[in-house]
């Protein structure tokens, strides 16, 4: 049986277990210390700059894409909801647990939904 969290206005996300709901919880404080600047409060980054991440079909379909942006950074074209965004984002000095917590709450936002929960293991066998 899912369980739903809120975790702010119109966020509702259900998940799995309690372990997931946690790491959605952390997540959100690394985003909004680390990322909110950029891809702002509502997910939805600014046009032509910072892709959003709220509905978005990059973030939700290239999962090692991601979780390698966020441990390592980004440089390029990157193709987000059909706009192209060309540019960078340094890495951000993320541990491993970190970087896993902060995917698990934007993938679990603004209209995404992800049950498979992203582990701190998993973000560990990402290699630039």
């Amino acid at each position: 049986m899912a369980l739903f969290l809120s975790l702010g206005a119109n966020e509702y996300t259900s998940v799995q277990n309690a372990s997931h709901q946690e790491s959605i919880k952390k997540g959100k404080v690394v985003y909004e210390n680390f990322c909110m600047t950029c891809h702002m409060a509502n997910g939805e980054g600014i046009p032509r700059a910072f892709p959003p991440l709220a509905k978005a079909d990059y973030l939700m379909n290239n999962r090692k894409e991601s979780i390698k942006a966020i441990k390592y950074g980004l440089s390029g074209t990157i193709v987000v909801n059909g706009d192209t965004f060309k540019g960078s984002m340094a890495p951000l000095g993320l541990s491993d647990k970190e970087v896993a917590d902060v995917m698990n709450y934007i993938t679990n936002s603004w209209g995404n939904k992800n049950d498979k929960m992203v582990t701190e293991k998993e973000v560990s066998e990402i290699r630039p």
